[in-house]
């Protein structure tokens, strides 16, 4: 788990500074971040960064049920995962109207009171 959110803080770093996302450069960031992981990460991560804009995966995170997981693991589980991102997309544009939260004002009585 450690080796994922390093790498995922890697690429977040290299893309916001608009540095092209390669293993070698995940695997220097997450080494000076003094963090200990396995060699095959910063590749697979890598691979996702080629093939998937990260742009549209920071966008997507809370889109839907499983989206974003979907997304990752695309490149770990072939088309299988692609095809299921692609499924949830539609999901996405659906949007729920959430009932209005009443306010304490409502209720005649204050937390802070």
């Amino acid at each position: 788990m450690a080796g994922e959110v390093a790498c995922t803080y890697a690429s977040l770093i290299l893309h916001d500074d608009g540095i092209a996302i390669t293993a070698e450069k995940i695997a220097t960031l997450v080494k000076a971040a003094n963090v200990s992981i396995e060699s095959y990460w910063p590749s697979l991560f890598a691979k996702l960064a080629e093939k998937r804009n990260i742009e549209d995966l920071i966008m997507n995170v809370g889109s839907g049920s499983g989206a974003a997981p979907a997304a990752i693991a695309a490149p770990a589980g072939g088309a299988g995962g692609a095809a299921a991102a692609a499924a949830a997309a539609p999901a996405a544009e659906e949007k729920k109207e959430e009932p209005k939260e009443e306010s304490d004002d409502d209720m005649g009585f204050s937390l802070f009171d």
